[in-house]
């Protein structure tokens, strides 16, 4: 930021304000008491004097004015700047608002999926388990089918062997 003559030194007076403001008041008085011309509202001056009064007034006033000046150039240039840095501040924050706001989508986004992909995954799981369920009850029915013809066989093959088998001789006494 720039320095202004204020912040290296104290502030400045007016070395002729009084007189400036006497001119001033002098200039009022002039135009009050001033002479009306004939039927009309005007008023006659002395134009001489009036001049000299302005004159005198911008001989005491550019240091001032230049100044003045200055200071609202300067308070421009730093309205200017501060503009700038809040169009600035308010683009980043947008930009970075923008970001969060895909950032959440995304977020969202993956946890839809992921939501679907386990609903799916515990879908496919019960359906796999049941195929499991309903294949091996199958082989366990198709399993006992057989186990009982053989244990007919069985059965039957011993009853055959049993009656094939020799009556047991009477051994004397």
């Amino acid at each position: 930021m720039s320095e202004t003559p204020d912040d290296q030194q104290e502030p400045v007076e007016l070395p002729d304000a009084a007189g400036v403001v006497e001119l001033i008041d002098g200039l009022i008085l002039g135009v009050e008491q001033g002479r009306s011309v004939p039927l009309s509202d005007q008023v006659r001056l002395d134009r001489e004097a009036m001049i000299r009064a302005l004159q005198q007034i911008k001989a005491e006033l550019p240091e001032e004015l230049r100044t003045a000046r200055w200071m609202i150039r300067e308070r421009e240039a730093f309205i200017s700047r501060t503009q700038e840095k809040a169009t600035q501040i308010r683009s980043e924050a947008g930009e970075h608002a923008r970001e969060l706001v895909s950032e959440s989508h995304v977020l969202a986004e993956a946890v839809e999926e992921a939501n679907t992909l386990v609903r799916q995954a515990e879908g496919d799981g019960r359906r796999i388990r049941l195929e499991a369920e309903d294949f091996a009850e199958d082989r366990l029915q198709h399993l006992e089918i057989l186990f009982a013809k053989l244990l007919k066989q069985i059965r039957e093959s011993r009853a055959e062997f049993h009656r094939a088998r020799p009556a047991p001789t009477e051994v004397p006494e």
